[in-house]
């Protein structure tokens, strides 16, 4: 059984140099605008930022409290580097991770997702069956060929259709479970991280081997198991109005045409 040494949730806010600014500000607008519901600590890491931005970026952050972590991993690890770096330095915490481009989307956001944790369990806000390996199957005939190193690399590294796996924003852990999983994975590129999140050896197969349930949870309170994710109409299903957490692929479906939601309906969930 996992122990947790604080009960305090540790919220975790990932600004990295490739994030815009604006970002930042829609986030902490959002964070004053939505209660938790729930006590908390945040932490905002910082990451390959310059200490003239690092200065600018203190000076949005002056409304609220948070505890600083200044990330100095010396290349891009992407998120996925600092997640691992965050667990390790709190061990023994449950922490909510989230990236640049996210921020809450309802009031009791934290509670919502904290409510529904038990012991080796993850929560996530969004899912997806999504497979790279399918989708690079579906690329036309003229361009299967130049395509082919990368079809080999993919069908090593990724399930076919349907391929479960929750998104990497947005989820509740256990940092002693995530460092367990993610203490020997080097991230050097996209690719590692893609993995990670989707691949055959990343996080949701890895604690799915372990006798964990991963549940995806929404803004009415009601969580769902693996067959059920889409259910929760968290990410790109029917409407989508019933997401916890906002980032950057939640709005470019819901800023889509019908036509365009079908077409990315189908490629995540089949149907």
């Amino acid at each position: 059984m996992s122990i947790i040494e604080n009960k305090k949730i540790l919220v975790c806010y990932l600004i990295t140099c490739f994030d815009n600014k604006n970002s930042l500000k829609t986030f902490i607008e959002k964070y004053h605008m939505f209660k938790t519901g729930i006590d908390h600590e945040l932490l905002i890491c910082f990451k390959l930022i310059s200490d003239e931005q690092l200065n600018s970026i203190r000076d949005l952050l002056k409304s609220i409290n948070y505890i600083e972590y200044i990330d100095e991993n010396s290349f891009n690890d992407f998120d996925i580097g600092s997640y691992k770096r965050i667990a390790e330095k709190f061990p023994s915490r449950l922490i909510f991770f989230l990236n640049g481009n996210s921020y809450p989307n309802c009031n009791d956001w934290l509670k919502l997702v904290f409510d529904n944790y038990i012991d080796k369990s993850i929560i996530a806000t969004s899912a997806s069956n999504l497979s790279l390996f399918s989708s690079i199957k579906l690329k036309k005939l003229y361009k299967f060929f130049s395509f082919y190193s990368k079809f080999k690399e993919y069908k090593k590294n990724y399930n076919p259709f349907p391929n479960p796996h929750i998104r990497t924003n947005g989820f509740l852990i256990n940092s002693d479970d995530f460092t367990s999983f993610i203490k020997d994975k080097n991230i050097r590129n996209k690719e590692d991280a893609w993995i990670i999140e989707s691949g055959k050896s990343g996080l949701t197969n890895y604690f799915k081997s372990r006798g964990f349930k991963i549940y995806v949870v929404n803004s009415e309170g009601e969580k769902f198991l693996e067959n059920h994710w889409k259910l929760s109409e968290t990410f790109n299903y029917k409407h989508q109005d019933k997401y916890i957490i906002s980032d950057n692929q939640i709005r470019k479906y819901l800023n889509q045409t019908n036509n365009e939601k079908k077409i990315s309906q189908y490629k995540t969930w089949g149907s």
